[in-house]
């Protein structure tokens, strides 16, 4: 019975919401309203809008589509996403009983008129996801009772908007148009504004004092905007900051023990600056923190060991600083943690073994440091692990980690490039397979052997790279029947034999449907060298991977497989310094994808197809170095190609009856042949000798001062070499008689 009086109220508070939302949708709206609705609707292009309702025809405008009313006055016009083209018409601020304005997520163009301001109700404007331009129209009693502004994501310039005459404003959102000049720190901080979101503009200098006043700001947010200096002491006496985000800009100098004062601080990115100088150890007092990113600083010294006392963290990122010394964090009373990304630092030591109780953690990079030891068999009680980079470093016992890092269940990457250097022997025994990896790089590890059986069980495996080592035997052709794996290199190994059937079957590679599976949502950057003195290729997402099959520098022999042109979606081969011999097949035209073809320093004959100048996307090519004969093929991509790309084939021509990269001939008799060359040096130095003889002889003929002075001139010579010349006969002369009568 009591349950019945507890239903009745509520079914009376139901139907009284019903009756005067019936009643506010069936009332005639104010003649001006109308009018101003009606103007507005004018100045749109209505192709492709979704406004329903909207004509003069009907009068009863509350009913229209996006429009509410109170008491016959239109409050609210809420038109996001809808598809609306044109412009805002300045009839719009007609509507003098407006509190929330939505026009998000259109493509609205031009400049907003300046009469927005004097709707003297509106709370709410938003006019984000548009096209917008021009300066944004403030005044100094525009906007009185506005709370909420927000025109980010258009095309905005100038002056960032102040609204000295908004003492109710809370949320200022101008992120990611074109603002230019300094940030008007003074004139922000008139009302008790909550969150300003400044980033993704032009701004200049430096970030001036005045932020200070904002007392009740909880969010300051300007990334990427060009920002410059030192940020302002004031800045860090802001009590209730929750969320500051001032990622991707040049600020410099150090992080202050003020940054301690922030007690209520829940997320830090002042990753992509300049900071220098050591982390302050002031984290205790930062209960309240979750994420913590100040990666790719110049920050040194060590890990603070206060992050510790951080219980409620998830993300710690101080990637690509100058970080040392041991990690000293207390992971046990890290209990959240989802992701520690310590890479690219001087880090020394053991990897900590109370990592094992971060059971939350999914990423973990330590790659890029000196770390030493083994890997520890507590990584056992990552389940939640998908990420584990810990390449280049010093640890050993490849085979132990294998064995331990088997039991991960759901990692999906797994980087030890340059990790294990001393020379160790391809894992054989106690490893079941990676039935989740998707990624598996084992690159420049000096590892000896041959692919293990176990690898096959890595079903998902869509990266494989090996590349680097000392690997020997046949490639098995279980590797081509991996379904996902679109990125294969084998590099710079000893394989032998010939390259298996099934690399021309490989499903990812044929269909897209296989392509675009599992792909990793995780940033995390990849680095792959193509040989120890270059530099390295960074993916920070498998999806980056260009589809690759990298075999070169081995001793694999046999013909180039024509099945290759089955694989499409290929933009990689890579066969080069092998012993591959026949022809190149006309198949690999088929490749309507490829970007680079390397065939240089193999036994390859017959003549270039000319099909491969319909392979529109080819930008490397390279046949150096073999037996290719006839012409090379012209037109397409092959006019962008160099000389480099065919040198080392005797006798293949740049063109018909052209010049050869081996002994090209000119004809003459019938066995008289002279090479290209000497033939072009002999004619020029006979036409030269020829020119010079006939003006010499000009000059002596017709001027006679000239030729009586070149005679004199010879006679003198010949006189002084006759000198010299019986000088050293009488001496020669002497030496001998004193030989024969000493």
């Amino acid at each position: 019975m009591g349950g019945c009086y507890c239903l009745f109220p509520c079914l009376l508070i139901c139907f009284l919401l019903h009756t005067h939302g019936s009643h506010s949708l069936n009332q005639t709206c104010n003649s001006t309203d109308l009018e101003a609705l009606l103007a507005f609707s004018s100045g749109l292009d209505r192709k492709g809008s979704r406004l329903v309702g909207w004509g003069p025809n009907d009068a009863a405008c509350c009913s229209w589509t996006g429009v509410s009313c109170d008491l016959g006055r239109v409050v609210g016009l809420d038109l996001s996403n809808k598809g609306l083209h044109g412009g805002i018409s300045s009839a719009i601020s007609l509507l003098d009983g407006l509190v929330t304005l939505n026009l998000s997520h259109n493509s609205l163009r031009g400049q907003p008129s300046e009469d927005l301001g004097r709707l003297a109700r509106m709370r709410i404007l938003d006019l984000s996801m548009n096209v917008l331009s021009g300066a944004f129209p403030t005044s100094e009693h525009g906007f009185p009772a506005i709370e909420v502004v927000n025109v980010s994501f258009n095309q905005f310039k100038g002056p960032h908007p102040v609204f000295p005459g908004a003492m109710y404003l809370m949320v200022l959102d101008i992120s990611s148009n074109a603002f230019s000049g300094g940030i008007n720190t003074t004139a922000l901080c008139v009302a008790p504004v909550k969150a300003l979101r400044f980033s993704g503009n032009e701004f200049t200098g430096e970030i001036r004092a005045g932020f200070g006043r904002c007392k009740m700001l909880t969010e300051l947010s300007i990334d990427s905007s060009g920002l410059t200096g030192k940020l302002p002491r004031d800045l860090y006496t802001i009590s209730e900051l929750r969320r500051l985000s001032l990622r991707d800009n040049q600020f410099s100098g150090t992080l202050g023990e003020d940054l301690g004062n922030f007690s209520q601080l829940m997320h830090i990115d002042l990753s992509y600056n300049m900071f220098s100088g050591v982390i302050p150890d002031v984290f205790e007092g930062l209960r309240r923190l979750e994420f913590l990113s100040l990666a790719s600083n110049l920050l040194t010294g060590t890990l603070p060991a206060s992050l510790s006392s951080c219980k409620m963290l998830r993300v710690i990122n101080l990637r690509n600083n100058s970080l040392s010394g041991k990690i000293a964090i207390d992971f046990r009373l890290l209990p959240r943690l989802n992701i520690l990304d310590a890479g690219s630092n001087r880090l020394s030591g053991p990897i900590p073994r109370d990592l094992m109780w971060c059971t939350k953690l999914r990423t973990l990079n330590l790659g890029r440091n000196m770390l030493d030891g083994e890997i520890p068999e507590s990584f056992k009680n990552l389940r939640s692990l998908l990420i584990l980079s810990l390449g280049s470093n010093g640890f050993t016992n490849l085979s132990s980690a294998l064995r331990v890092l088997q039991h991960l269940p759901q990692l999906t990457t797994l980087v030890l490039t340059r990790s294990f250097r001393g020379g160790q022997t391809m894992p054989m025994d106690s490893i079941s397979g990676f039935k989740s990896l998707q990624v598996l790089v084992l690159a420049n590890c000096a590892l000896s052997g041959t692919i293990q059986p176990w690898l096959q069980n890595s079903k998902n495996l869509r990266v494989l790279d090996i590349s680097w080592n000392k690997l020997s035997g046949p490639i098995p052709p279980w590797l081509g029947n991996l379904n996902n794996l679109f990125y294969i290199d084998l590099s710079s190994n000893s394989f032998s034999g010939e390259l298996p059937e099934s690399f021309t079957q490989m499903k990812s590679l044929i269909s897209s449907a296989y392509s675009s599976e599992h792909a990793s949502i995780e940033d995390l950057p990849l680095f792959i060298k193509k040989n120890p003195a270059g530099n390295s290729l960074q993916y920070n997402r498998v999806v980056s991977f260009p589809p690759s099959l990298i075999l070169s520098n081995n001793l694999l022999v046999g013909p180039v497989l024509p099945g290759l042109g089955h694989l499409v979606y290929l933009h990689v081969l890579d066969l080069s310094r092998n012993k591959f011999s026949g022809g190149i097949p006309d198949e690999l035209s088929s490749l309507e994808n490829l970007e680079e073809l390397n065939l240089t320093h193999n036994d390859l004959s017959g003549s270039i197809p000319t099909s491969l100048t319909e392979v529109t996307f080819l930008s490397k090519f390279d046949v150096s170095y073999n037996n290719l004969t006839g012409d090379i093929p012209t037109g397409g991509q092959f006019s962008t190609f160099t000389n480099e790309s065919f040198v080392g084939n005797d006798a293949l021509c740049l063109r018909r009856n052209g010049p050869c990269f081996g002994k090209a001939t000119f004809e003459g008799t019938e066995n008289d042949t002279i090479s290209t060359m000497p033939a072009m040096t002999y004619i020029i130095a006979e036409a030269g000798f020829a020119f010079g003889l006939l003006t010499v002889c000009n000059i002596l003929f017709f001027a006679r001062a000239w030729r009586a002075a070149y005679f004199l001139a010879v006679d003198r010579f010949f006189d002084m070499l006759y000198v010299i010349i019986m000088v050293k006969v009488n001496k020669l002369r002497r030496k001998w008689e004193d030989k024969e009568h000493p």
